[in-house]
């Protein structure tokens, strides 16, 4: 029988086993990595974070928690997990790692981000970090992996015009590198 589309066991096939293209990063690149969090209910989610409007980087915007190397993190895995407890309250005892999508290089920002999939069961608490965190949400994965739903946009800046992705969920625009993560994983779940 053919696991279900959004299950944790057809979720997990789909993605990398090892994370790809963050051995030797060219300067001026850093490493960085997100926490994709799938939440396990009847219709499962993913849950994303919008920044707070005062942040120096990336005000406003709709995310995965997540954020640069730190000198005491030992992969880019505890980087996820740190952050996802620092931004949200999460506990790294309450995910389950799945595996790791496609690296992600910021053109702005100088940073290969590397997205780490965790599974996140529905009964869990946030301890939400105001300074940095405005609000968390959460989409269907009906919803968001649906290819009708991801829009080519562009915007033009400092006289070069940039292509991304943007979703809009609700009154929210997910979009950038945020949007090319869940574009990633609905192309290798075989949905695009």
């Amino acid at each position: 029988m053919e696991p279900q589309p959004f299950s944790r066991e057809r979720i997990e096939k789909a993605l990398r086993a090892h994370p790809q293209g963050l051995d030797t990063l060219p300067p001026p690149l850093r490493p960085a990595a997100v926490l994709v969090p799938i939440i396990e209910r009847a219709e499962p989610t993913m849950l994303f974070t919008r920044r707070t409007e005062h942040l120096s980087s990336h005000a406003g915007q709709i995310c995965f928690p997540g954020g640069r190397v730190h000198p005491d993190d030992g992969t880019l895995i505890q980087t996820a997990l740190r952050e996802m407890q620092e931004e949200i309250g999460l506990s790294p005892d309450a995910v389950k790692i799945g595996g790791f999508l496609d690296s992600y290089e910021t053109l702005n920002t100088g940073y290969m981000i590397l997205p780490v999939v965790g599974f996140l069961s529905g009964d869990f608490v946030l301890t939400v970090n105001a300074d940095e965190v405005a609000e968390v949400f959460e989409a269907p994965l009906s919803y968001i992996l649906d290819p009708t739903h991801h829009a080519r946009r562009s915007l033009e800046r400092n006289g070069v015009m940039r292509e991304f992705f943007a979703i809009d969920y609700g009154n929210h625009t997910i979009w950038g590198a945020t949007a090319a993560m869940v574009v990633n994983l609905s192309e290798r779940l075989g949905l695009r």
